[in-house]
């Protein structure tokens, strides 16, 4: 077994894991969303979350990481494999596209974009620990 063949497989493992992250989160977060997870925490007093906003929200998170996972999987690949410049700026426009996904969805399910900070009054995941 070669150098080359570890790295395609790492690729190939790679495109399966973000796959199958995007189809299982779109399977979970049906019964989750029926069941009013809420994805954000919202302030006080506010309504819940219909069903369709809180399924597009866990949808949209499950995407976002099969689409991290895709990209490291063309990194993976192109990259270690055939280093030329043509496969780097294949690779190039492939992440361009995929990063605008990422911020279109981002937008979407929070709000703001990546960079805005978080709005006053609203707490984080990580800031509840």
């Amino acid at each position: 077994m070669d150098f080359q063949h570890i790295i395609e497989s790492a690729g190939g493992l790679m495109d399966f894991a973000g796959v199958a992250v995007m189809v299982l989160g779109a399977l979970v977060s049906i019964p989750m969303a029926l069941r009013g997870f809420q994805p954000r925490r919202l302030p006080a007093g506010s309504a819940p979350l219909s069903f369709y906003r809180s399924y597009r929200q866990l949808l949209g998170r499950s995407i976002l990481l099969g689409l991290e996972l895709l990209v490291a999987a063309d990194i993976i690949r192109s990259v270690a494999i055939t280093p030329t410049f043509e496969s780097v700026g294949v690779l190039a426009v492939i992440v361009l596209i995929r990063t605008f996904l990422s911020f279109s969805l981002e937008l979407e399910i929070s709000g703001r974009w990546p960079w805005q900070s978080q709005p006053a009054g609203s707490s984080t995941p990580s800031a509840a620990s």
